[in-house]
């Protein structure tokens, strides 16, 4: 099977209809979306075929971004330009095999196809027999198209997985962001191409780099894995093809391809030839160094420049607007945030080009209303705790109002923080007599007032683009901060009452749950002496807090 010439990935057509075709349907104008049969899959097959086109098909100026965003290449244009890679994307065969080991590991024992899984369980839980919730056994065969794809996103988010075996260049279960366009009938190739950048951005001095199927610093299965046995034998960006970071291969396996009649455990098709077993190796390449992935958001400590970056990862409680500011805006010497490199290249360079052209009386539409798509594993360590996939509208401004926009935001967000902060501190305290010394788990409750806040986040948002389009400022729009605030104090003391009764029951004190209530309702007001940060956001917006009838209180700042 070849990736690049044979039918392998199911595409969605405009009708609802799912149709197994080569990579090049992406330019298909009915094809609307890929259609996997797991969630990380869907992510990894956007990432291969982003990969795929910044690769093979990449533009070289912002103007020639623009041309095919108009007007996209034919199917039998991309299948002539993928045709010159093709050597590099065999999936079986004796030679040099996609995302595998140039050795057989002929010396390396047999184990289950199910190991290419982020998911199932390993050896240790297997023996500990503690895989309670994600059984073994549950994938015994697939076929060689999802075997292809499992391979993939093992590599992409390979975790830790023993000794000398190797996480992967991003580091284990990283986040990955995305630009989608809003319409819900924009076609598959509107959705990967505004994650595709002129050539240049990933060359040093604008010198293109040249692209070969045989080039083992661009395709590493491509020659001798790099053998990371020894000390001094770290891959490091400045070794390796600049788009090597699309390509890269942590892991060493070989799979075996037989003649199997059966149906796959993944996709549930017919099929008549299956993996049922994969040669797995240790010490493969061991990535090291400065390394930023183009598809994944970093953050680098601001006070430890000579630190590396590291990549953003899931973590537990889920992704939100609270997450927004430092996915989409660059802010190096504060927060250390880095925006993945589309992200800061749509919002800085593409948005700032179209601008420029359409001023100059070029009648432009590249650019669709976008949004952001976040989506990766929270791992510990070697273990998945979950799979999150979240899309939030982006906003675009001039680059030269980007810097107040995150002053904005995070304003916002820091007001968000520390009321959700107080409503759980009021609620604990209207549940126990003795708070401090009361245990468990109370994050559920900032999830929910999250969740509760985030559409009136994102209407603000709105808001505050409108202002700096308009060129208001420097100060925030205060009608915009104003609803937020608004918002917020509805919410928490929404949450107060719904949770506050919600205690346990020998433990309920009418007495103790009004004041608390009544706490939290002075500090909503900015009337206690831990709402400093309630005083001082309205202060920025330019507008006064109404009065609740709550009393100052003596409850203990926020953090």
């Amino acid at each position: 099977m070849n990736l690049l010439k044979d039918p392998w990935l199911p595409f969605r057509a405009r009708d609802g209809s799912t149709t197994y075709r080569p990579p090049s349907a992406i330019a298909c104008p009915d094809v609307v979306d890929l259609a996997l049969p797991r969630a990380d899959f869907q992510g990894a097959a956007y990432q291969f075929l982003i990969g795929l086109l910044q690769t093979v098909y990449p533009p070289q100026e912002y103007g020639e971004w623009v041309d095919r965003s108009i007007e996209p290449p034919s199917v039998a244009a991309l299948e002539e330009a993928f045709a010159d890679f093709a050597a590099a994307f065999e999936f079986q065969g004796d030679g040099a095999r996609f995302m595998q080991d140039l050795d057989p590991l002929e010396d390396a024992k047999p184990g289950p196809v199910a190991g290419l899984l982020v998911d199932s369980p390993g050896a240790n839980g297997l023996k500990l027999n503690t895989d309670h919730f994600v059984k073994r056994g549950r994938v015994e065969a697939i076929c060689e198209d999802c075997a292809a794809l499992a391979l993939f996103t093992m590599q992409i988010n390979a975790p830790s997985g023993g000794a000398g075996y190797r996480v992967g260049l991003r580091g284990g279960g990283p986040l990955t962001t995305l630009v989608l366009p809003d319409q819900a009938d924009a076609t598959l190739w509107e959705r990967l191409w505004l994650n595709v950048m002129p050539l240049k951005a990933f060359t040093a001095k604008g010198r293109v780099a040249d692209r070969r199927p045989d080039d083992d610093t661009l395709f590493p299965w491509m020659g001798p894995t790099r053998v990371s046995d020894k000390k001094g034998s770290e891959v490091l960006p400045e070794q390796m093809h600049p788009l090597h970071a699309y390509w890269a291969m942590p892991r060493r396996f070989r799979l075996d391809v037989r003649s199997d009649e059966g149906c796959c455990d993944l996709c549930g098709r017919p099929v008549s030839q299956r993996v049922s077993e994969i040669r797995a190796k240790n010490y493969g390449a061991n990535y090291d160094g400065p390394w930023q992935h183009p598809l994944t958001p970093y953050r680098r400590d601001p006070k430890k420049p000579n630190e590396l970056p590291l990549s953003t990862k899931g973590q537990p409680g889920g992704l939100g607007y609270r997450h927004w500011s430092n996915l989409v805006l660059s802010d190096a010497e504060g927060s250390g945030a880095l925006p993945a490199g589309v992200i800061h290249d749509y919002l800085s360079h593409k948005v700032d080009f179209v601008a420029q052209e359409r001023r100059a009386g070029e009648e432009i539409d590249a650019l669709l209303k976008p949004r952001l798509w976040v989506f990766g594993y929270d791992m510990d360590n070697m273990k998945p705790r979950g799979w999150y996939s979240v899309e939030m509208p982006l906003v675009a401004v001039p680059p030269d109002q980007q810097e107040r926009l995150r002053t904005w935001v995070q304003a916002f967000i820091e007001l968000s923080r520390q009321t959700a902060w107080m409503s759980r501190t009021q609620i604990k305290n209207a549940w126990f007599s003795r708070p401090a010394d009361a245990k468990g788990d109370l994050t559920p409750i900032d999830s929910q007032f999250y969740e509760a806040t985030q559409a009136e986040f994102f209407r603000a948002l709105s808001g505050l683009q409108q202002a700096l389009q308009q060129g208001e400022g420097p100060h925030m729009p205060s009608q915009v901060a104003k609803a937020w605030y608004l918002a917020l104090r509805r919410e928490a003391l929404t949450l107060f009452e719904t949770q506050a009764l919600s205690g346990p029951f020998p433990e309920l004190d009418m007495k103790r749950i009004t004041r608390a209530r009544r706490q939290l309702s002075a500090w909503l007001s900015g009337k206690s002496k831990g709402s400093k940060v309630v005083t001082q956001f309205a202060q920025q917006g330019g507008f006064t807090l109404t009065d609740a009838k709550a009393s100052p209180s003596t409850e203990e700042a926020a953090p």
